[in-house]
């Protein structure tokens, strides 16, 4: 039986995602939370937030830190997913109950997206977790949460509206789930108040489901008087030329995006989530009426 979580370092506070996970688990009320920063980060937190600098090359600078802590948030970004094999083994070496990597996203049980290149550092990592807790008292839940729905809104990632001309993969019919950063770091909070149904699996949040046509109806409704354009896009042909790119050693978002695209909005590769631990974890979910307020930030 699992022993409450109530010591959780988080790493990768300061990002998108993390501010957002960090902000949930302090306001939860329900943890001793711990930062733990880059030696000569300038990053900065709320005043009274207990941060810990660290090196997180030095298994021995981590263990240390880690030091009475039951579990390990890891919310980073693309960039940093390689510290979290000394993280992990910092853990086990200091007895670390739970180990949430940086999973968030996509499902990758799928076979398809586990092939995608995209997804490369994600898939080793977590190979790496499940091997480790194999033979430790390590545990481990990882997080799909599908699309950020937020995120993607403002940084033109689900659907590009800033210009009018939002890309439309495949018709633009496919469902599939997103969930808002707020949302997931709801779902952190919930993963660490239930140990034990959360023990070395996959869990699956969303805060709705919906389509590419979908937002764009909803964005011509709060903005009815734009040009809109949507332009009509191939998944297969977009993920051909990533495929191409990569070929010719262009590691970046032109030749990245297209194969996130694809774990999106291809059926093979279930991004409509079929059953979810929404109820399990305490999340409400959103409306389209929420989406609409959304675009109302973006558009406006």
């Amino acid at each position: 039986m699992s022993r409450p979580i109530k010591n959780v370092a988080v790493t990768g506070a300061s990002g998108r995602l993390g501010s957002a996970v960090l902000e949930r688990l302090v306001s939860s009320g329900k943890f001793n939370i711990k930062v733990l920063r880059r030696n000569g980060s300038k990053s900065t937190f709320a005043l009274g937030t207990q941060v810990v600098d660290v090196d997180f090359e030095s298994v021995d600078s981590l263990k240390a830190a880690l030091a009475g802590q039951d579990a390990v948030v890891a919310p980073l970004g693309a960039l940093a997913l390689g510290i979290q094999k000394p993280l992990i083994d910092a853990a086990i070496a200091a007895g670390v109950q739970r180990f949430l990597p940086s999973e968030f996203g996509a499902d990758l049980s799928n076979s398809n997206n586990r092939k995608l290149p995209v997804f490369a550092g994600k898939v080793e990592i977590a190979d790496y977790l499940v091997e480790k807790a194999k033979d430790t008292p390590l545990t481990y839940t990882v997080v799909s949460n599908g699309a950020f729905l937020d995120w993607g809104l403002r940084n033109r990632f689900i659907i590009d509206i800033s210009e009018y001309k939002p890309t439309i993969f495949d018709g633009g019919d496919a469902i599939f789930s997103t969930t808002t950063l707020a949302s997931v770091g709801d779902a952190v909070v919930g993963i660490l108040l239930h140990p034990e149904e959360t023990k070395n699996r996959r869990v699956y949040i969303e805060d709705l489901k919906i389509s590419q046509n979908q937002l764009l109806a909803l964005a011509r409704r709060v903005a009815p008087g734009k040009p809109w354009e949507p332009q009509q896009a191939s998944l297969d042909a977009a993920t051909k030329r990533s495929d191409e790119r990569l070929t010719q050693g262009l590691f970046d978002g032109e030749t990245f995006l297209p194969y996130i695209y694809r774990s999106m909005l291809d059926p093979a590769s279930d991004g409509n989530f079929q059953k979810t631990d929404n109820a399990l974890l305490g999340l409400k979910g959103k409306t389209e009426e929420d989406v609409v307020e959304l675009l109302k930030q973006v558009l406006n």
